[in-house]
């Protein structure tokens, strides 16, 4: 009897990478690499969405390599829920948001309140807040916006921040940080 499946992978290795789960989400940007460097190499991304009432728990990265699979799932969840739109995510971005949750030591998964958007939507968010850019990085597969309710926007803005890998946007009044893979900036109070 072999323990292999299909696609090379054993069945022990793939256990392992389940149980180091708990202590491993590495980023791809070298100054949040460097955060996590020595902690193996398996990356973890844990949300769930109030609009859907979908949730996804994953690996999305093993031993340097991104699981096509998995990113396609990925694009799925975090797609424009109200055109159901998906585009290819930036990983970038799930990186930076793996990375904070781990900095902040949390099991709860993150609430994404927006992923992908589509031109259409973002116009239509515009129309009706200031705060939502013309050029929004969310319309690239750049951006999230994420809430804990274990964890303080200033809590969140703080790990995300350290990565030092994007743009954190703070929206205390709405309870939310907005994460990104663009220029290293941040906003808000």
């Amino acid at each position: 009897m072999t323990d292999q499946t299909s696609f090379g992978v054993t069945r022990r290795g793939l256990l392992g990478a389940f149980a180091a789960t708990a202590v491993i989400a590495a980023p791809t940007y070298s100054n949040a690499f460097g955060l996590l460097k020595g902690s193996g190499d398996i990356r973890r991304i844990r949300m769930y969405s109030g609009r859907t009432g979908e949730s996804i728990d994953t690996i999305y990265w093993i031993e340097g390599e991104y699981i096509p699979e998995v990113m396609k799932e990925i694009n799925y969840f975090m797609r424009d829920w109200r055109s159901d739109d998906a585009i290819g995510i930036d990983m970038r971005t799930v990186d930076i948001m793996a990375a904070s949750h781990r900095l902040m030591d949390v099991s709860e998964p993150y609430m994404l309140l927006s992923g992908f958007r589509s031109p259409k939507t973002n116009a239509m968010l515009r129309s009706k807040s200031r705060g939502v850019a013309k050029n929004s990085l969310h319309m690239k597969g750049q951006a999230a916006d994420l809430r804990l309710k274990s964890r303080s926007v200033g809590q969140m803005a703080k790990a995300a921040a350290a990565c030092a890998s994007g743009g954190v946007g703070k929206y205390s009044r709405s309870n939310f940080v907005h994460m990104d893979c663009g220029p290293v900036r941040s906003w808000g109070g």
